[in-house]
């Protein structure tokens, strides 16, 4: 128990502020698929972990409907929002570099949310269920977590609406079993950021996803 508090602390605490405090740059994409390797190990070696929900992709069918419903509901209020307080910023990544803004629909969901699914939904709904025996409050965990990860993008947009995400992700994992479902949730609302223009507020890299 005290081997998993410390590993819970470390790499959902300590490293994400270890990153966003870290004075040389550093790729977010490298270790974050080190940190998901390392959640793959351990998942793998656990025989009490079927290793179907790494992918699972029965339930995405029956869950379609609710995903797409909520999503034009969360995708209207985001689309209202950049309108009403920053319509400068509205479709400017698509429009300015419609080649990266491509490449980051198609490499995005693959590259960075399944990754994180592994990491926040898979892993740490698993292996800390123990110290956290509801499900509502792993639910909860597992959101705080995902929120506590976009401080190193060092804005509070990123964290506020990560948590809201985050909580959305680990219901809809939790309740189907399916990685394959809650990413690809993950990925329609993260695409719709980049495309409306908010993909500044969560990357971190040396290339500019914003025209100015």
């Amino acid at each position: 128990m005290l081997f998993l508090i410390t590993e819970l602390l470390l790499i959902f605490v300590a490293l994400p502020l270890a990153y966003r405090l870290s004075p040389w740059p550093i790729p977010a994409l490298p270790v974050l698929w080190i940190v998901t390797l390392y959640c793959l190990w351990q998942l793998r070696r656990d025989p009490a972990f079927p290793a179907s929900h790494l992918w699972n992709p029965n339930p995405l069918t029956s869950q379609l409907g609710s995903i797409l419903i909520l999503f034009l509901i969360g995708a209207s209020l985001l689309y209202a929002g950049v309108k009403l307080f920053a319509p400068e910023l509205l479709f400017s990544f698509a429009r300015a570099r419609p080649v990266l803004w491509a490449a980051v629909m198609v490499l995005y969901p693959i590259l960075s949310v399944y990754p994180q699914g592994i990491i926040y939904r898979s892993f740490l709904m698993h292996r800390y269920a123990a110290l956290f025996p509801s499900q509502w409050m792993m639910v909860l965990v597992s959101a705080i977590a995902f929120a506590w990860l976009h401080i190193i993008f060092r804005n509070p947009l990123a964290v506020a609406l990560t948590f809201a995400g985050g909580l959305l992700f680990a219901w809809r994992y939790q309740t189907t079993n399916s990685l394959l479902t809650s990413s690809t949730e993950h990925a329609l609302y993260g695409c719709w950021l980049f495309t409306l223009g908010l993909g500044q507020f969560f990357y971190h890299g040396r290339t500019r996803l914003n025209p100015h």
